[in-house]
């Protein structure tokens, strides 16, 4: 199990992307947080936006596809989307977050 984190440049733009992974049985569960403020170097400068989180509960299995579509639906040239273990968890959690994601 992995936890994969993206940002989006709106709040409409995250949730879009929640509900379509999450309806496409990419991801189990998604969370949209935010507004924050992101600082960070692009082209050569420093730069600075707003932006909103979108956390999402999967399977490394379904990693691979899950960054393909998340790359297919995002507007930013490099988006961030970095996967981070589950290394614990409750295990009725854990057993719906497997089914939430299975093909079928």
């Amino acid at each position: 199990m992995i936890i994969v984190t993206t940002t989006w440049p709106t709040e409409a733009d995250a949730e879009r992307a929640a509900l379509a992974v999450v309806a496409e049985r990419l991801a189990a569960c998604a969370q949209v947080t935010g507004p924050i403020r992101s600082v960070f170097r692009w082209e050569g400068k420093v730069d600075r936006a707003t932006e909103w989180y979108c956390h999402l509960k999967t399977t490394a299995e379904r990693f691979p596809a899950l960054e393909a579509r998340l790359r297919a639906l995002h507007p930013y040239d490099v988006p961030e989307i970095v996967a981070v273990p589950l290394v614990a968890g409750s295990q009725a959690y854990l057993a719906w977050l497997h089914d939430a994601v299975r093909d079928g």
